[in-house]
C-alpha cells in the first residue's frame, strides 16, 4: 500500500482517541450503552475537528458484533469494513455533490431494505447543509419516522444553513476548536511514533497556523516533514509555511515598551522581505497586545487566543513592569489604525506609521496619582509665594517700575528696607511649619508629621466649633487642597468628650475621597493638634438630594459653572494643557 498521510494513518478508531471533544464522545458513549441513541445525530463545528471521525466511530459502536458498545473491537467484520471505508451497511454520502432531490429519493428507497449483515443501516451525510431545499423537503418524512433499522449521522460546518425543520428532528452536538496545547501534544506524540525530531517552538507555529483544526495541523506537519531529512526548527517552518515567527511579535512589543523606533522598523522590514502579509502581521500584533493586556489584568490561559504555556510565561515576564493603562492606550491606537492598514495601498508604511504613533504616546496616570501630583504642585506654589523672597523681589520690581528709567541708584531704597518689608509677625492662620511632603501610596502613619496647628485655647477660649473647623480646614488647605475642598460645605459637631462628628452633604466622589484611610487619619491628627488632646472624628457624609424639573437643571448648571471655575480644575487645565470634554453630575 502507498504512503498514508498522518491525518489518515492516525485517524481515531475509538472515542478515547478523539482529541478534545469529550463533551460529545461521553454523551454518545452513554447513549449507546444505555440504549437511548437518537435515530438522527447532527455533528456541527469547524473543519478538521473530528465530526466525520466521530460519526464513523459511532457507526462502529452501533454495528460492532460485540455491541452495541462504547468501545468497538475494531476486529470484527463490520468494524474492519468501516475502517477501510467498504462497509455494505454504512453509506458515506457527500452532501455537496449529491444535493439534488433525486439523490434523496434514491436514499429513501434504499433505506427500506434491511441491512446485509449488520444490526443497522447507517447513512453518514457530510456537509449536509449543501443539500438543496427540495432535497431537504424530501428528507423530512423519513427523517422524522425512519425504519427501525436505519440511523442518520449528519456532519456540517455551517448549521445555520440547515432548515429549522431538519434541525428539530436531529440531536445536535457541536464540536469545538482544538486549543493549541492539545494540538501540540497530539503532534508531539505522532512525531515520537514516527521518530521525527522537531522542536516545541516549531510545533507551536504549526498549531497556531492550523487555527484549531487537527486535520490542518497534521497536513502542515506532513509538509514540513517532507521538506527536510534532519531536525526541524522554527527557521524551516517559517521558510516553508511563510508564517510569522512568534519571537518577532515579542521583539516588536519589547521595542514598543523600550521606545525603540529603529528596532521596530527593522523587524517590520525583515518580515516584509520574507513575504509576510502586512495586514495579517498587524492582525497578529493586535491579538498579541490584547493577550498581553489580558495577562496583565490577571487573566488565565483560557481567556487568551491560541497561546501555549511557555508563551504565557513569556508574556507574564514581559508585562511585569508595564502599567495596564499603557497597554490600554496601545490597544486603543492600534484598533483605530486597523482600518487604515486594511485599505491602504502601502500597508507596510501604514504599519510603521501606526507603531510610530504608539511610541509617541506617554503612559497615562491614574486619577488618584493625578490628584496627588496636583496637590504636590499646589503645595510647591504655595511655598513659593508665601515665603519671604519672592514677594520682596516683587516689591523691588514695583519700585523700579514706578521710578522709571531715570531713577538713580541714590534714590533707590536700601536693600535692607526691601528685605525687612514684611518682617512682622504672621497672623494666627499663617503660623504653620513647612507642610509635609506628598508621596504616592503613602501609608496613614506618614501623616504624623503634619504641620503644627496653633491651639486657640490660650488666645480664644470662646471660639465656636465653626471657627475652629474653618481654622483646621485652612491649615489642611495648604497641605492637601483636594481634601479641604471635600469639606467645603461641612460642619463640625461635638458628640461627646473627645469625640467630634463632621457632617457634610456633597457628591459621591467627595464622600469616597474623604473616607479613605489616609484622609481620615489626616483629619483626625489635625483636630487632635488643634484642640490639644486626642480626638476621635466620625464622618456622616450624605449625597445631596436631587431636585426635579427646572430647579434640577438650574442646580446642575450652577454645579458645572462651579466646576469650571474651581482652582484645581483650572490648575489641571494649565498644567496638562487639556480641555473639558464632558462634565457629569454625580
Amino acid at each position: 500500500m502507498g504512503y498514508l498521510v498522518l491525518a489518515r494513518k492516525y485517524r481515531p478508531q475509538r472515542f478515547e482517541e478523539v482529541v478534545k471533544q469529550e463533551h460529545i464522545t461521553k454523551a454518545l458513549a452513554n447513549a449507546v450503552t444505555s440504549g437511548r441513541l437518537a435515530h438522527a445525530i447532527l455533528l456541527a463545528g469547524p473543519r478538521g475537528t473530528g465530526k466525520t471521525t466521530i460519526a464513523r466511530v459511532l457507526a462502529k459502536c452501533v454495528n460492532c458484533e460485540s455491541g452495541p458498545t462504547a468501545t468497538p473491537c475494531n476486529i470484527c467484520r463490520s468494524c474492519r469494513e468501516i475502517t477501510t471505508g467498504h462497509a455494505a451497511d454504512v453509506f458515506e454520502i457527500d452532501g455537496a455533490s449529491n444535493n439534488k432531490v433525486e439523490n434523496v429519493r434514491e436514499l429513501r428507497e434504499n433505506a427500506n431494505y434491511m441491512p446485509a449483515h449488520s444490526p443497522y443501516k447507517i447513512y453518514i451525510i457530510d456537509e449536509v447543509h449543501m443539500l438543496s431545499d427540495s432535497a431537504f423537503n424530501a428528507l423530512l418524512k423519513i427523517l422524522e419516522e425512519p425504519p427501525a433499522h436505519v440511523k442518520f449521522f449528519f456532519a456540517t460546518t455551517d448549521p445555520n444553513k440547515i432548515p429549522i425543520t431538519i434541525l428539530s428532528r436531529c440531536q445536535r452536538h457541536d464540536c469545538r476548536r482544538v486549543d493549541v496545547d492539545s494540538i501540540i501534544k497530539h503532534m508531539a506524540l505522532l512525531c515520537e511514533k514516527e521518530h521525527i525530531d522537531i522542536s516545541t517552538e516549531a510545533l507551536t507555529m504549526i498549531a497556531r497556523e492550523a487555527d484549531g483544526s487537527i486535520r490542518d495541523a497534521l497536513s502542515l506537519l506532513d509538509l514540513i516533514i517532507t521538506s527536510t531529512n534532519g531536525n526541524i526548527g522554527t527557521e524551516l517552518v517559517v521558510d516553508v509555511l511563510g508564517g510569522l515567527d512568534r519571537q518577532s511579535l515579542f521583539d516588536i512589543s519589547q521595542a514598543v515598551f523600550d521606545r525603540n523606533t529603529g528596532k521596530i522598523i527593522e523587524i517590520i522590514g525583515c518580515l516584509y522581505d520574507r513575504g509576510q502579509n502586512m495586514v495579517k502581521l498587524f492582525s497578529e500584533l493586535l491579538e498579541h497586545f490584547r493577550n498581553l493586556l489580558v495577562v496583565k489584568l490577571g487573566g488565565s490561559a483560557d481567556g487568551l487566543s491560541d497561546v501555549s504555556e511557555f508563551e504565557l510565561n513569556a508574556m507574564r515576564n514581559q508585562v511585569e513592569e508595564i502599567p495596564g493603562t499603557y497597554l490600554h492606550q496601545i490597544l486603543d491606537i492600534l484598533f483605530k489604525e486597523e482600518v487604515n492598514i486594511r485599505y491602504s495601498s502601502q500597508p507596510k508604511l501604514a504599519v510603521e506609521m501606526a507603531f510610530i504613533r504608539v511610541i509617541q504616546i506617554r503612559p497615562a496616570l491614574s486619577i488618584d496619582t493625578l490628584i496627588e501630583k496636583i496637590d504636590a504642585l499646589q503645595k510647591g506654589l504655595y511655598e513659593s509665594f508665601s515665603g519671604g523672597d519672592t514677594p520682596h523681589l516683587m516689591d523691588e520690581a514695583a519700585i523700579q517700575h514706578e521710578s522709571g528709567p531715570e531713577r538713580t541708584a541714590e534714590n533707590k531704597p536700601p536693600a535692607s528696607v526691601a528685605l525687612n518689608a514684611r518682617n512682622y509677625p504672621a497672623p494666627l492662620s499663617e503660623k504653620k511649619t513647612r507642610p509635609h511632603e506628598v508621596k504616592e501610596n503613602q501609608p496613614p502613619e506618614a501623616f504624623q508629621a503634619l504641620p503644627e496647628i496653633h491651639s486657640p485655647k490660650a488666645d480664644k477660649e470662646d471660639d465656636s466649633l465653626d471657627v475652629s473647623w474653618e481654622n483646621i480646614l485652612a491649615a489642611i488647605a495648604s497641605d492637601n487642597p483636594a481634601l479641604s475642598a471635600c469639606f467645603a460645605d461641612s460642619q463640625l459637631k461635638k458628640i461627646g468628650d473627645g469625640r467630634l462628628e463632621i457632617v457634610f452633604r456633597t457628591n459621591q466622589f467627595n464622600i469616597n475621597y474623604a473616607n479613605r484611610d489616609s484622609n481620615r487619619s489626616l483629619i483626625q491628627i489635625a483636630c487632635s493638634q488643634y484642640f490639644g488632646n486626642d480626638i476621635q472624628v466620625a464622618f456622616s457624609g450624605q449625597l445631596a438630594k436631587s431636585r426635579s424639573g427646572m430647579a434640577q437643571k438650574k442646580e446642575e448648571k450652577l454645579l458645572e459653572n462651579e466646576t469650571l471655575n474651581h482652582p484645581l480644575v483650572e490648575d489641571a487645565m494649565k498644567i496638562f494643557n487639556g480641555k473639558i470634554v464632558e462634565i457629569k453630575i454625580l
